[in-house]
């Protein structure tokens, strides 16, 4: 009969703090609102390496997350979840943007300006930025060989021939000619120019009387210059062959024919892929092949994709035990793969050790002692506790499930105002003590990452039950998240 009564003082308390927790949501959930944000979708051309819970960011900072991700009229509708305090407005722009070299994207917006339309729950982005597959850059790539093939085969006519070269080295030999009779022509005549440079400072120096003088000198000069220049057009003298410029253009036909042989071995490499000859040939036409190297990427992206989404949680806190005047130290590591679970690793210092009780029944048949009589062992040691527990929310719920502090127990967790607000139940010790140890506290974040604590341990045996307040404080490590696949390694090597 006592173990009944017991049983239903239990079920009558969680029946009770149900009713209350649900109470104080709806008094606080309409003063203060959840804060679930506001949904609005768009339409992309193409959705691979996006995947559902995934962040979304503008500026590089996370804002919301891709709610869903369905074929919607032939195109991948995105649905994106959008934190209620960050506005979106018409002009609103939606992109993806790769994350690693695996091919993970994700999606990134930009919120527009404030001189237009508020995005509300539901609406659409109209202005998507897409940026270029690998197979169009591929497409790029081969049109403008075709090009380069086209520009050296024009040159390779041009210059290739012998025609070609010879009329090359006729101009050089002219040009050469030139420049020479040019060189004789002013040595020659270097007399002439000096006084015509004379006359010039004369006729500068003179005033306008002079300006008539001036006019006729300038005609004779000009008039000499004339007959000067036809001499040298009419002289037979010769030059010498510019060597530099006819080695440039042997170097230019050179050059031309390695370009026209090189795009021919070119021809040659596609046309074997084409048919399937070679490594790159089986790779391109065998389907077995080309599916499980497919295989093996995508499982490799899952697994990159999988670290990069895991979030890792260190929570530190320490309470202050009033009626044992004590100080109890919880180090917390949460691996949250997902937004809606996670699992968490704890390491507890209680002060007041690990206690065990030990039952034993006897009957004797001493005359001094009672015929059937039991005794109770109580045993405490100064050993930390540990927690290993899975997680899962739904809504404002959070579920628990696996060891509290060393023994097998649940918990239920209730999340008010925008998650700051947190009551928080364990259920554990069945093994440990007589009755169940029931733990029941609340956690406000009055500052950033930083949570005010209290509550009351072991409601159900009064010899044991102390309130405690304490601080927690709660920020994400990256760092951490970079070693877990290298711990893990570590530690099934040590096993081994």
């Amino acid at each position: 009969m006592p173990k009944l009564s017991q049983a239903a003082k239990v079920g009558l308390f969680v029946v009770l703090t149900a009713a209350a927790t649900a109470g104080i949501y709806r008094g606080v959930g309409k003063q203060f609102g959840v804060g679930k944000g506001y949904t609005i979708h768009a339409y992309l051309n193409d959705a691979t390496g996006l995947a559902q819970h995934s962040r979304v960011t503008i500026a590089g900072i996370p804002i919301g997350t891709i709610d869903a991700i369905k074929l919607e009229g032939g195109r991948a509708r995105i649905d994106v979840r959008v934190n209620a305090e960050v506005p979106l407005y018409d002009n609103a722009t939606l992109g993806k943007k790769s994350s690693s070299l695996l091919g993970e994207f994700q999606v990134v917006l930009t919120p527009g300006t404030p001189d237009h339309r508020k995005l509300r729950d539901g609406d659409a982005v109209g202005i998507i930025t897409e940026q270029a597959t690998g197979g169009e850059v591929m497409d790029q790539i081969k049109d403008i060989a075709e090009q380069v093939k086209i520009v050296a085969t024009q040159l390779a006519k041009s210059v290739g021939s012998d025609e070609s070269g010879q009329n090359i080295r006729d101009t050089l030999k002219n040009l050469a000619d030139t420049t020479d009779a040019l060189n004789k022509t002013v040595r020659e005549n270097r007399e002439y120019l000096n006084t015509t440079m004379k006359h010039v400072a004369n006729i500068t120096s003179h005033a306008d009387p002079e300006v008539a003088k001036i006019l006729e000198n300038v005609r004779l000069v000009t008039q000499d210059v004339r007959e000067l220049t036809r001499a040298a057009q009419t002289k037979d003298g010769k030059g010498t062959q510019n060597g530099e410029l006819r080695e440039t253009a042997e170097r230019l036909n050179r050059s031309a024919k390695s370009l026209e042989s090189a795009l021919g071995h070119v021809d040659k490499v596609a046309e074997r892929m084409d048919k399937g000859e070679g490594t790159l040939g089986k790779l391109t036409k065998d389907e077995t092949l080309i599916n499980e190297v497919q295989g093996v990427a995508e499982g490799i992206n899952d697994y990159v994709g999988g670290i990069s989404r895991l979030q890792t949680q260190v929570n530190l806190r320490s309470d202050y035990n009033f009626l044992s005047n004590t100080i109890k130290s919880y180090v917390e590591v949460r691996l949250q793969p997902r937004e809606d679970k996670y699992y968490l690793i704890e390491l507890i210092n209680d002060p007041r050790g690990k206690t065990t009780f030990e039952q034993v029944d006897v009957d004797t048949t001493n005359p001094n002692d009672p015929a059937h009589y039991r005794t109770v062992t109580t045993k405490t040691t100064d050993a930390f506790r540990f927690s290993i527990q899975f997680a899962r929310r739904l809504g404002m719920f959070t579920g628990r499930f696996g060891i509290r502090e060393s023994t097998g127990g649940v918990g239920l967790d209730t999340h008010l105002i925008g998650d700051r607000l947190e009551i928080r139940q364990d259920l554990f010790g069945f093994g440990e003590e007589i009755q169940p140890r029931y733990r029941l506290w609340f956690g406000y974040e009055f500052l950033n990452k930083l949570w005010l604590l209290g509550g009351v341990d072991h409601m159900f045996l009064s010899t044991r039950r102390d309130y405690f307040l304490g601080l927690q404080l709660r920020f994400n490590d990256d760092d951490l998240k970079t070693i877990l696949p290298f711990s893990s390694g570590a530690l099934a090597g040590g096993a081994k």
